[in-house]
């Protein structure tokens, strides 16, 4: 890496990099491999939740080189396994723990398109971290993998030094991405890396899909999707914005254009509702529109054309990702009171642990074993009240969950002048109306093999993320973008 030689400020960084990686390696390797978890620093509740400022605010350079150094180099690392997209997660580290973290960002980049947004907002948890060796034999902490690939990834970004993977020559072949979310770009990236000439198109006006509209940025800031994104224009991959296809275009007509295979990645964005007494008053809407025009329309802001209510008593329905982000939300427009009212446990919530941390450091109360059964409006139709009924915990359904169970007669009425329905989504419909000929499970999701991601019955089009899944997460969907960009180039070379 190139440095400007008035940078000092940079360059004392890297003698200390340099002096405490001297000292490391007089360490004895017990003591090394000693070390607690790093702790990710954040914002202070109180100030964060008056702000859109991201919440995290990442390690230091200092902190992720000691936080690298308890990985344990196991000779096997399961830790791949665990990784949907299949990083070479001790190879990063590694990296990391040599302090030539721009090497770290190349490593991460060779499998990912994504790595500071999946540092960000992946559940590694139950995923590369869960299988950790840490976790699985030591019965301790697991290496912080997430915190660390978003660290090279920020270091890369802040550095002004990003890096683009290598391309193979043009291969002729010219493939669409229907949808530029997760699924779509990491497609995108990996079909680019192969020589595809590759075009994506998304029926909104940014780029991202569900890592714009669904996720607020004091998660994941747009910004950062957005150098993302660049890297995939770097890589050659081209974008066109407010372009349905099934509506602007149809399949048929980006046939006729040349394209070569397809690649459906639109996404789960028909909201489900609960449909109980009232829900269709003024002031009941779902987090899918929520969000969206908070974080994509400007709706916090008077001045746009598509503002959204600020509520003072906001309840939000649901224990997933998408509550806590709805609530945590409403609590940084101005709600006096927010509120999580979710039928189960706290215990049995999908939220990640980190988002139901933060949420109670911020002040959301959560109301548990609790399930709204009608909401009441004032005489301008705008909802005023919600019917309440406690629930307790039955026998295990077939999510492994407890079944919540209605207590009588314990019905209580709430104050509420906002409700967000946070209760799960149903894919895109489009694409599936403009292919009858695709199968489709009763849940709406397209049936693909597994391994390719090749849909039934229409051998040119291959299917990922939501629109597979019926909801699922970010890294999740990106894995399905992955074995598809494979299986796409196996299927335009067997027609050769």
């Amino acid at each position: 890496m190139e440095i400007m030689k008035e940078d000092t400020t940079y360059l004392q960084e890297l003698r200390k990099i340099a002096w405490r990686e001297e000292l490391r390696k007089s360490i004895p390797a017990k003591e090394r491999t000693a070390k607690e978890r790093v702790s990710m620093p954040s914002q202070d509740p109180i100030i964060r939740s008056t702000n859109s400022d991201e919440v995290n605010t990442g390690l230091m350079s200092e902190l992720a080189i000691g936080e690298a150094q308890r990985c344990l180099d196991c000779v096997n690392p399961t830790c791949i396994d665990g990784c949907p997209v299949n990083i070479n997660i001790p190879s990063f580290i590694k990296h990391i723990e040599k302090s030539d973290f721009l090497g770290a960002a190349k490593v991460l980049k060779e499998t990912s398109a994504l790595p500071a947004v999946c540092g960000r907002v992946c559940p590694q948890e139950v995923q590369c971290e869960a299988t950790c060796f840490y976790t699985v034999k030591l019965k301790k902490a697991p290496v912080a993998i997430g915190h660390l690939e978003r660290f090279a990834a920020d270091f890369e970004r802040e550095s002004g030094s990003v890096s683009v993977p290598k391309i193979a020559s043009d291969n002729g072949y010219k493939i669409a991405i229907i949808g530029s979310g997760p699924a779509g770009l990491s497609a995108a990236g990996d079909l680019a890396k192969m020589g595809c000439d590759v075009t994506v198109f998304e029926a909104l006006h940014e780029i991202g899909g569900v890592l714009k509209y669904g996720i607020p940025e004091f998660r994941l800031p747009n910004s950062v999707v957005d150098v993302e994104i660049n890297s995939l224009k770097q890589m050659g991959v081209k974008f066109f914005t407010n372009f349905v296809v099934g509506s602007t275009a149809s399949i048929q007509d980006l046939r006729d254009e040349g394209f070569d295979a397809f690649f459906v990645s639109s996404g789960a964005g028909l909201p489900n509702f609960m449909g109980i007494p009232g829900e269709n008053y003024s002031g009941i809407m779902s987090s899918n529109e929520y969000l969206t025009r908070v974080n994509l329309m400007k709706a916090a802001h008077a001045d746009y054309d598509t503002p959204v209510y600020i509520g003072k008593n906001v309840a939000v329905i649901g224990g997933g990702n998408t509550a806590m982000d709805s609530v945590r939300t409403a609590k940084r427009l101005g709600a006096e009171r927010s509120m999580i009212i979710y039928r189960r446990s706290m215990d049995e919530m999908p939220a990640r642990v980190e988002e139901i941390e933060h949420a109670v450091e911020e002040g959301i109360e959560f109301m548990c074993l609790n399930n709204p059964i009608e909401y009441f409006a004032n005489e301008n139709g705008h909802v005023s009240k919600v019917r309440v009924q406690k629930m307790e915990l039955g026998e295990p359904d077939a999510s492994g969950r407890r079944r919540p169970v209605p207590i009588e007669n314990s019905e209580y009425e709430l104050d509420v002048d906002l409700v967000v329905v946070s209760v799960g989504v149903s894919p895109n419909p489009l694409i599936p109306k403009s292919l009858p000929e695709l199968e489709m499970t009763r849940w709406g999701t397209i049936v693909v093999d597994e391994d390719t991601m090749q849909a039934k019955n229409v051998p040119d089009v291959f299917a990922g993320g939501d629109i597979v899944r019926g909801g699922a997460t970010v890294i999740l969907a990106m894995g399905d973008g992955r074995k598809a960009a494979q299986g796409i180039l196996n299927y335009v070379q067997s027609k050769k």
